[in-house]
């Protein structure tokens, strides 16, 4: 993989990162609730993280990373379709989709 390919998992992790260490240790759905700015946060970084997931998907088409289209997919989702959004679904994505993606890229920054 080359020095773009890298520096947009680079960011896919960095988002990640900031955004467990928004959420904290003990992943409380009733704090993001509760909390418009940390949703407005968390929606911001996966915003990143899907922008830069497109972008590598570009790039490198043949990267094996775990629902990366579906995850591209989310973004219309969000900033076209925020009106619709619920928090029940980003907090889906965060708890579930996040842990393996970060995984992931871990794996393929360390290759």
């Amino acid at each position: 993989m080359d020095n773009k390919g890298k520096k947009l998992l680079f960011d896919v992790l960095t988002a990640i990162n900031k955004i467990d260490s928004y959420i904290g240790e003990q992943k409380l759905f009733e704090k993001y609730e509760k909390t418009p700015m940390l949703q407005d946060a968390v929606e911001r970084n996966i915003e990143i993280i899907v922008e830069a997931m497109n972008k590598l998907l570009v790039i490198e088409p043949e990267i094996e990373i775990t629902n990366a289209r579906r995850v591209v997919d989310a973004r219309n989702k969000i900033i076209h379709g925020y009106d619709e959004i619920e928090n029940t679904q980003i907090w889906g994505i965060v708890i579930n989709h996040l842990p393996v993606l970060k995984d992931e890229v871990e794996h393929f920054l360390n290759e």
